[in-house]
């Protein structure tokens, strides 16, 4: 979907794209990631239209990046790592908690049928969401609201992934699950290194598997209302966002 914008770019986007290649294989491949469709997928998005442009030339680096707001665009390996995990296909409706810039609501768009994603900061809802229609993502929506009540309307969802830490999974995310659903959240104190945990939706219950190590900004609930604010205010570490990872951290030494 994002491929005739990148070939208006010429040699910039040739350039681009070979990184982007480079980057699946030392970063994705050689890690452990398997699932082609993913490698496909994240070959596929321009991860540099996605971050501040004096930081494109580190798109492709091994590492979250800023966007703004106190939120970051998570690492590559990251990013594929909870799209493996959330095993999605054409017939899977999902949910992205934390669209921040939109490049994990891109991966997942190449993947999913139909992608729904939340953003509680006002400026990353609006930028996301023109970002992701003007490069041709025509199976997304995405709007203001606070990710940790999830999108009851929209429900039952096929996947659920969130961007931000919470110490367990709310309950609003674990009823919106389809049967066989699969939900992606870290867990643990915000402050310290989390569990990436998968729940999936077996016959009304629940079976819990424990990825790794990962380290997110945590989910504000719904007391804490929504963030309204404008590009340069209200810079905070205490949102929700598109990856949220507040340094590259020990997760590549602990990942599969």
């Amino acid at each position: 979907m994002s491929d005739d914008l990148e070939r208006a770019g010429g040699g910039a986007a040739d350039t681009a794209a070979a990184r982007r290649a480079h980057m699946v294989e030392r970063q994705l491949v050689e890690r452990g990631i398997r699932d082609p469709d993913v490698l496909d997928a994240m070959r596929a998005v321009p991860r540099h239209l996605f971050v501040p442009d004096d930081l494109q030339h580190a798109a492709y680096d091994d590492s979250p990046l800023p966007i703004g707001f106190g939120q970051t665009i998570s690492q590559p390996y990251m990013v594929a790592c909870m799209t493996e995990l959330l095993r999605v296909n054409v017939r899977s409706r999902v949910l992205d908690v934390g669209a921040g810039s939109g490049y994990q609501t891109a991966v997942l768009a190449e993947l999913a049928g139909e992608v729904l994603a939340l953003e509680r900061i006002a400026a990353l809802e609006e930028q996301a969401r023109e970002r992701l229609e003007r490069m041709g993502y025509d199976n997304v929506s995405v709007r203001l609201g606070d990710g940790s009540q999830g999108w009851p309307e929209r429900a039952p969802f096929d996947g659920i992934m969130v961007a931000a830490a919470a110490p367990e999974a709310p309950p609003p995310l674990i009823e919106q699950l389809a049967e066989g659903g699969r939900l992606v959240i870290p867990l643990g104190d915000a402050h310290r290194d989390q569990i990436l945990t998968v729940y999936e939706r077996r016959a009304g219950d629940f079976i819990i598997e424990q990825a790794l190590r990962c380290r997110f900004v945590p989910l504000i609930a719904a007391a804490a209302g929504m963030t309204k604010v404008g590009p340069g205010e209200g810079e905070r570490l205490e949102a929700d966002g598109d990856g949220g990872d507040e340094d590259p951290g020990p997760w590549e030494e602990v990942g599969p």
